[in-house]
């Protein structure tokens, strides 16, 4: 049996607490909001088997601290890559589940000498669509200020309805961990900087064009998603050439552990395999719209014709007497 090694890391931001299993080529698990590391129980033992699996709590969240931080996007991805600084790990796989999708997205893009290979799960930042419950997470200062009180209660219930096959117990501990203070605050920021009232703000493809070259990337998707639709991922299919998808029947926001075996399997063929498809966008994301290349010169031609149109009629006009 594969055994967990538990530490803390002590960063500028504050404590950081991370677990380790196994030993190979590593694999980092980045989990989603008002969750942990131990959304990832059931499958990184099996993935331990051939990998060395880290698997970390984000700052705000599970038994890390909670600093009085910003909790951008961005923010996330530097402490993420400080913390793979302080332990020594120079490149590595990354899979992120929802929100923890967004940060290994944007690892990808601020430190893609680190980043060998991504894997997605039910990734926030690959369209607009979100739930409503995080939409009105996103309300000024409603749960910075007033929803530390409710972080218990509604990790329990937001867990049930999502179906996330949780334990009891793990859904009291999960609780219990969102209960202490500064969650609510880590929560807001968060969201805020995501998440507006008509949806998501930020999109992968936004800034994808940055890097040079992107790394092979698969995404993995429940076809039931209540909370990030999987219409997202057909998305990314379209824009970027080299991603491949695998989809779960039956499964909801979770298919890591919904279905852990499949998901382990899919996980492997992204991983193991010595060579691998890179990705490279196949469209150009502009002003939020995703176009071919040919549309954008077409575009400028036909603005450009009727300028010219406008103008020569304006030549032609006689001058007044």
């Amino acid at each position: 049996m594969t055994t967990a090694k538990r530490s803390i890391a002590h960063l500028k931001d504050g404590d950081l607490h991370w677990i380790e299993l196994g030993q190979g080529s590593p694999i980092v698990l980045i989990h989603g909001l008002t969750d942990s590391l131990q959304t990832w129980s059931r499958v990184a033992p099996q993935l331990a088997q051939n990998h060395r699996v880290l698997m970390l709590d984000l700052p705000g969240h599970g038994l890390s601290g909670r600093p009085d931080a910003s909790y951008e996007l961005s923010w996330y991805a530097s402490v993420v890559g400080e913390w793979l600084d302080t332990i020594g790990v120079e490149q590595t796989d990354v899979i992120g589940h929802s929100y923890g999708g967004g940060v290994a997205q944007w690892l990808m893009l601020e430190r893609r000498e680190r980043i060998r290979r991504v894997g997605l799960v039910a990734a926030g930042g690959l369209g607009r669509e979100v739930s409503m419950a995080l939409r009105f997470a996103s309300l000024p200062h409603v749960v910075e200020k007033m929803g530390q009180p409710f972080m218990r209660i509604g990790t329990q219930l937001g867990l049930g309805s999502l179906g996330a096959a949780y334990t009891p117990r793990e859904i009291g501990e999960l609780g219990w961990m969102n209960s202490q203070p500064g969650s609510a605050r880590a929560l807001a920021r968060t969201v805020r900087d995501v998440i507006g009232f008509g949806g998501q703000r930020r999109h992968f493809l936004e800034r994808a064009h940055e890097v040079a070259a992107l790394p092979p990337m698969h995404l993995f998707w429940g076809d039931r998603d209540p909370v990030i639709p999987m219409k997202h991922a057909a998305s990314i299919l379209e824009h970027v050439e080299g991603v491949s998808l695998t989809t779960f029947d039956g499964c909801g926001h979770f298919p890591h552990r919904e279905k852990p075996d499949e998901f382990v399997s899919a996980v492997r063929a992204l991983v193991e395999p010595e060579l691998a498809t890179v990705a490279h966008i196949r469209r150009v994301y502009t002003f939020g719209i995703a176009m071919r290349p040919s549309w954008i010169v077409r575009a400028w031609r036909s603005i450009a014709r009727g300028m010219r149109s406008v103008f020569s009629r304006r030549e032609k006009r006689p001058l007044a007497a």
